[in-house]
């Protein structure tokens, strides 16, 4: 699209991957239309815990991908350091008691990596980081990332929605299914249920778990390992936990209303799909769950759910991003991934840069959706 004067985009998706996307879109000057199906947010990146880390044992080109991540991140946080959605208050880690080796694999792999990662005490992570119970850290201690944090995604999609607006891009929210139309190999329009049809030259699918689902209507098949998941939010709670917690019974962070976002994976097994394609969690889940989150915190404090979501989790097959056009076909473009909350802000300024330049971008190369078919 470089010879466009002005490029006619189209980003098909309402979450953090869709709208980071459409915003660097119209910032190197295209017009941009964001269509939803539903609401802004409506889908995983309104129940993600929105953990920005680098953490664990990744390939070499995930791991650096996710760091420059992480810097976006910092680099807005630098710009509005009063923003309450956006917080470098660092992540702790431990793992069951009889798994102390792991543990520590873990810690020497993020150390290597220059990841910086320390292994504390039970009395040095008292010391440190308020808000725990140090009864729930097994003996072995915890991995401590200082540089992590978080972020509430359904905060940081409405503020770049506006930055959107405010360069002429147009949100199209509730427009029902919206599919892509080719001609002669090349992107010529995008007919949506609800909201008529829009000519444009490029499209993005950034539709979370549905992505293989269209890709393959092109020919193309990526790999999907997408799962089931649950987040809860609760009601404010007097604790004084800053940081994000992953233990082996439950992870949780602050909300900008002072309550807690909390999930852990055991639940995929207690959540039941139901005929008509909704989901089913059973009150017990919900209770055990936040009996849980109570326990790792100080004080142990009574928890009540506020609202939950349920439903897919974007993953890809091999569990790193795919990213990036879309088979032979001339301005189609793919976002699938896990970790959309740390990738968000530089997956939608390299994408970006490869609709409008009409060139793969380097650091995206690793992440190609041609790796599934070479």
């Amino acid at each position: 699209m470089s010879n466009q004067s002005q490029p006619k985009v189209a980003v098909i998706g309402g979450g953090v991957l869709g709208v980071s996307t459409a915003y660097h879109l119209a910032r190197r000057g295209a017009k941009v239309w964001l269509v939803t199906e539903g609401s802004l947010a409506s889908g995983a990146s309104g129940r993600s815990l929105s953990w920005l880390n680098a953490a664990g044992v990744r390939s070499e080109y995930y791991h650096q991908f996710r760091m420059i991540g992480i810097d976006r991140y910092r680099t807005l946080f630098a710009r509005e350091p009063t923003l309450d959605w956006l917080r470098f208050d660092c992540g702790l880690r431990w793992g069951p008691p009889e798994d102390a080796q792991s543990l520590r694999q873990i810690h020497d792999h993020e150390v290597a990596h220059g990841y910086d990662s320390q292994l504390l005490t039970r009395d040095e992570i008292e010391a440190r980081i308020p808000g725990i119970n140090p009864a729930a850290i097994p003996a072995s201690g915890a991995i401590w990332n200082p540089g992590e944090g978080w972020v509430d995604l359904p905060s940081l999609i409405n503020y770049l929605a506006t930055q959107l607006v405010k360069l002429d891009g147009e949100v199209i929210t509730n427009a029902g299914r919206a599919s892509v139309i080719t001609d002669a190999g090349r992107v010529t329009r995008i007919p949506t249920e609800r909201r008529g049809t829009i000519m444009v030259e490029a499209a993005l699918l950034a539709t979370g778990s549905t992505a293989p689902e269209m890709a393959a209507d092109f020919g193309v098949s990526i790999p999907d390992a997408t799962n089931t998941a649950l987040l809860i939010k609760t009601h404010p709670v007097k604790t004084e936990l800053r940081a994000v917690l992953n233990t082996p019974r439950v992870s949780l962070r602050p909300t900008p209303n002072g309550g807690l976002a909390v999930d852990a994976d055991w639940t995929e097994s207690h959540i039941e799909v139901l005929a008509d394609g909704t989901y089913r969690v059973p009150a017990e889940t919900i209770d055990e769950l936040l009996g849980e989150a109570s326990q790792v915190l100080a004080g142990t404090p009574p928890l009540s759910v506020a609202s939950y979501g349920v439903g897919p989790r974007p993953i890809p097959g091999d569990g790193e991003p795919a990213l990036g056009q879309l088979g032979d076909l001339e301005g189609l473009y793919v976002a699938f991934t896990h970790s959309g909350a740390t990738l968000g802000l530089i997956v939608g300024e390299l994408l970006g840069y490869e609709m409008i330049i009409g060139e793969p971008h380097p650091l995206l190369a690793p992440f190609s959706v041609r790796r599934f078919t070479q």
